[in-house]
C-alpha cells in the first residue's frame, strides 16, 4: 500500500459492504486516510505493519470477537489507538472494551460527522465516551455484585471535600478549565488535585478515575433519558 498523509486509519470489520462504504466515506473526508482493511484477527495483526494512527474496530467479527483481539492489537509496539465502531448495543461489552484499552466507542448508527470528530479527538489524545454508556454498564455490573463493605473505603475516606468535588465534576464530563471555573480555582490547582486523587485512589488516568467514581458512588450516574448521544464526554487526555 502507498503512504498517505493525514490521520492513518486501519478498519477491522468483517462486513464487505460496510467496509467498502466506510472506506469511501473516510477517504472523502479531508485529513483522513484509510491505509488498510482487515476482516480477521490474522489480517488485523498483519496490517499493523502499515503503522496506523487509529484502528476502527468492530466488536463482532463473525466467528471472532473484537474484544478478544484488543489486547493483541495494543501489545504490539506502535502509537496506534483503538476506537470501537460497533453496531452492538451492549453497554457492558462496551465498558469491557474500554477496560481492555479502547479509547472510544462510536455506534454505527451515529452520524458520520460524529465519527470524524471522534477520530480526530482520539488522535489528539482524548477519549470519546458517552457517560450514559459508562453509567449503564456500571449499573449492570453493580446489579450482579453482593452488597458487601466496599474494600476501597479506606482510599475513599482519604479524599478531601474539594477532591470529591473535582471527581464529581469529572463524572459530568468536565475538563480542567471548566472545573476550575466552577470551583473558582486555577487549572494548575485542578491538576494538583487530580495528581493527589490519582495517588490516593491508585488510578492511572481520568478514564480509570471516572469508572472508579461511578463504581463507588463518587460521581452521579447520568440519566440516560436526558443525556444526549450527540455530546459524548471526552474524559481522558493522554498528553
Amino acid at each position: 500500500m502507498t503512504d498517505k498523509s493525514g490521520i492513518r486509519i486501519l478498519i477491522i470489520d468483517d462486513h464487505e459492504i460496510f467496509l467498502a462504504g466506510l472506506r469511501l466515506m473516510l477517504e472523502a473526508e479531508p485529513g483522513l486516510a484509510v491505509i488498510g482493511e482487515a476482516r480477521t484477527r490474522n489480517e488485523a495483526l498483519q496490517a499493523l505493519r502499515y503503522l496506523p494512527d487509529i484502528i476502527l474496530l468492530d466488536l463482532d467479527l463473525g466467528a471472532e470477537s473484537g474484544t478478544d483481539l484488543l489486547p493483541d492489537l495494543l501489545k504490539i509496539d506502535g502509537s496506534h489507538r483503538v476506537l470501537v465502531l460497533t453496531g452492538v448495543a451492549n453497554p457492558e461489552l462496551h465498558l469491557r472494551a474500554v477496560c481492555l484499552g479502547a479509547i472510544g466507542i462510536v455506534h454505527k448508527l451515529d452520524a458520520p460527522r460524529l465519527l470524524f470528530k471522534a477520530i480526530r479527538k482520539v488522535h489528539a489524545g482524548e477519549a470519546w465516551l458517552n457517560p450514559t454508556m459508562v453509567a449503564s454498564a456500571m449499573v449492570q455490573l453493580q446489579g450482579h455484585k453482593p452488597r458487601n463493605i466496599d474494600p476501597e473505603a479506606d482510599k475513599i475516606s482519604s479524599l478531601t471535600a474539594r477532591e470529591r468535588e473535582v471527581i464529581a465534576l469529572i463524572g459530568e464530563g468536565q475538563r480542567n478549565k471548566s472545573i476550575g471555573e466552577r470551583l473558582y480555582i486555577s487549572e494548575k490547582t485542578v491538576r494538583h488535585y487530580l495528581s493527589s486523587i490519582f495517588n490516593k485512589l491508585q488510578v492511572a488516568d481520568r478514564l480509570e478515575l471516572i469508572i472508579y467514581a461511578f463504581q463507588h458512588g463518587l460521581a452521579k450516574l447520568p440519566n440516560s433519558e436526558h443525556a444526549s448521544a450527540e455530546t459524548p464526554s471526552r474524559i481522558v487526555n493522554f498528553r
